[in-house]
């Protein structure tokens, strides 16, 4: 415990309610949390009240406070921009930063005669470079566009070395290289295609369309027949390249698309770029989960845009972030001009918002040996159904019968998307005497519930599920919600509900259903879980009813009761292993005479 909270108490009681930032340092002085607030009194007091509820990085940070300054600032906008000002000089040691996935990737024209474009990884061979980019993939790509395109050689032959020296390679035949070997294009004719190359690579294919379209016209009219033929070729293979490739042409103008997903309390963010037309850039952040998605885009959104020059003109997320108001003005500020963000719900937008979320996800499971669907599967459904976190661990259960006889229950373990089938758990149902669903499901709660209640049990028994789902509509939801409400837990509890063919439809929760159908991956996960606790209980149910056949086949025998026959069944578990039995063995297991036995392994053969 921090001995300096009473001081730290005291110090914050005559702290202004004026908006601001706070810096709270320790014993060495060093800074080691930098934070904005609307209101610094009622802000820093949260952090040094009795009893907190903190999450454990925000214990450790208080317990390792010596002191705090603070600077007051006219406007919350204010409080931000010296927030991120100072966290960037700083980097404090429990802020969340930012950190991306990889360095820079360069797009290179060479200084040769002839010059080559190429994609590099740094800046060590002389030329003229691009921007740097953050993504390889996106760099690769667009340069092998533009080579493609304007037929640019990607040889290792050196110009004009090797002029006419051998036959022109195979990309020349196909149309992949103008064939600069052969000598027949000049310097000029290169260096003017090299320059229209690059005004694709900077400008899209639009602008450079219009420009060749211009000049194929005007060699038209000046009848150079030859240059208008070669021109309208490359503005044709830009307008068939642009249909095949959403790198090069896309229809958003100037957006980014951020798409968030969490896992193993790590938030994985992809940044799509959008500039001209077409996809310019990918970056792929990891932060620190807080405790809710609103703050980790507040925070991500203030410190990538913070003094960023290239703001676009739409935002593009799958919710506004908690500071939305702020963060707009300083948007707005930095681009001297408006800035749209947008939570699109169908059509282009919505389809490049799912692709964003789907790089997160893939980049997600690189770190954490899960796969990006179930990554994607679990986030969807814990929005869908208002959970604070994607769902961990979750367990389902469905109900058996065939006869009164024959009522079970089964319950299957799903963790980070995948079965866990070590702690797969089968029921009994033992105080019901009847086919009642309800009561059936009741029991077999009570009596999973009470592990967590009791702490007993194997350890998945003792463990606290995030959620539960039951084979089953409203009604099976409302009467275990009510259940564990008075047992005193804490479980999201759902009912997965299924349609005449025997395939999920919908949630249901205490009151309504959810439609499901139009998230794919979580739609599929959902009835993955569904059809195999069905299996699960149904195979159980068929086992327990063979059983019971077995049990009373055996009974037809004088001599041989309900005792004797479960003494059987315990030894040789299995059909084949009780006919292998001789009838001495079978005399001596249960203790009956030699004709008994005689008779009892007559009808065991016959089973």
């Amino acid at each position: 415990m921090n001995t300096r909270l009473p001081y730290l108490r005291e110090k914050t009681s005559r702290l202004t309610t004026s908006a601001g930032v706070y810096i709270m340092k320790d014993k060495n002085n060093n800074i080691i949390y930098i934070g904005k607030a609307k209101n610094l009194h009622r802000r820093v007091s949260s952090y040094f009240r009795e009893n907190p509820d903190h999450t454990p990085k925000v214990s450790a940070m208080v317990s390792n406070v010596n002191d705090y300054d603070f600077i007051v600032t006219d406007s919350e906008y204010e409080a931000l921009l010296l927030e991120c000002s100072l966290i960037k000089q700083h980097k404090p040691k429990y802020n969340i930063l930012l950190k991306d996935d990889k360095g820079y990737n360069y797009i290179r024209i060479s200084d040769d005669e002839y010059p080559r474009i190429t994609a590099e990884k740094n800046m060590l061979k002389s030329g003229t470079y691009s921007n740097p980019y953050t993504s390889g993939f996106v760099v690769k790509e667009t340069v092998d566009e533009v080579n493609r395109v304007f037929r640019l050689p990607t040889c290792n032959k050196k110009f004009p070395q090797d002029f006419r020296k051998s036959r022109p390679c195979l990309n020349y035949h196909i149309k992949n290289c103008m064939g600069i070997c052969t000598g027949k294009i000049s310097k000029s004719e290169y260096s003017d295609i090299i320059k229209q190359a690059e005004n694709f690579i900077k400008n899209g294919s639009t602008e450079s369309i219009e420009r060749m379209e211009k000049e194929m016209n005007e060699a038209s009219e000046n009848l150079d027949f030859e240059k208008a033929l070669i021109l309208r070729d490359r503005i044709n293979a830009i307008k068939k390249a642009s249909e095949k490739q959403n790198i090069i042409e896309n229809g958003i103008k100037s957006a980014d698309v951020i798409g968030i997903v969490i896992a193993d309390n790590i938030a994985y963010i992809s940044v799509l770029i959008y500039r001209e037309n077409r996809l310019s850039d990918k970056i792929v952040f990891e932060m620190e989960k807080t405790e809710n998605e609103e703050d980790i885009l507040s925070l991500f959104m203030e410190q990538f845009y913070y003094q960023r020059n290239d703001i676009p003109k739409i935002i593009i997320t799958d919710h506004m972030p908690a500071d939305e108001y702020i963060i707009w003005i300083m948007l707005v500020n930095q681009a001297c001009r408006e800035v749209d963000i947008r939570i699109p719900q169908k059509g282009r937008k919505y389809e490049l918002l799912q692709l964003a979320k789907s790089n997160s996800a893939e980049y997600a499971s690189l770190k954490t040996n899960r796969t990006g669907k179930e990554i994607i599967a679990l986030e969807q459904l814990g929005k869908l159904l208002g959970l604070e976190k994607p769902p961990k661990y979750i367990e389902a259960y469905d109900i058996s019968n065939l006869s009164d006889e024959s009522i079970v229950a089964g319950m299957v373990v799903f963790e980070d998307g995948r079965p866990l089938k070590k702690a797969y758990k089968r029921f009994t149902i033992k105080q019901i005497q009847y086919q009642d669903d309800y009561e059936s499901m009741y029991e077999v709660l009570t009596r999973r519930l009470m592990h967590i209640i009791n702490q007993d049990g194997d350890e998945y028994f003792r463990r606290t599920p995030d959620l539960i789902l039951l084979d089953g509509g409203k009604g099976h939801v409302n009467t275990i919600t009510e259940l564990i409400q008075n047992l005193g837990l804490d479980i999201q509890v759902f009912g997965m509900v299924k349609n005449d063919k025997h395939r999920t439809r919908a949630i249901a929760s205490g009151g309504r259903e959810i439609q499901i159908n139009h998230l794919q991956t979580a739609f599929m996960f959902v009835t993955r879980i569904q059809d195999e606790v069905h299996r699960y209980s149904v195979n159980y149910m068929h086992s327990k009813h063979k059983k019971k056949t077995y049990l009373s086949e055996l009974k037809t025998v004088k001599g041989i009761g309900e005792k004797k026959s479960e003494k059987l069944l315990i030894k040789y578990k299995t059909k084949d292993n009780l006919k292998k039995a001789s009838p001495e063995e079978l005399a001596e297991t249960v203790g009956i005479n030699s004709d008994t036995a005689r008779e009892l392994w007559e009808v065991i053969q016959n089973l």
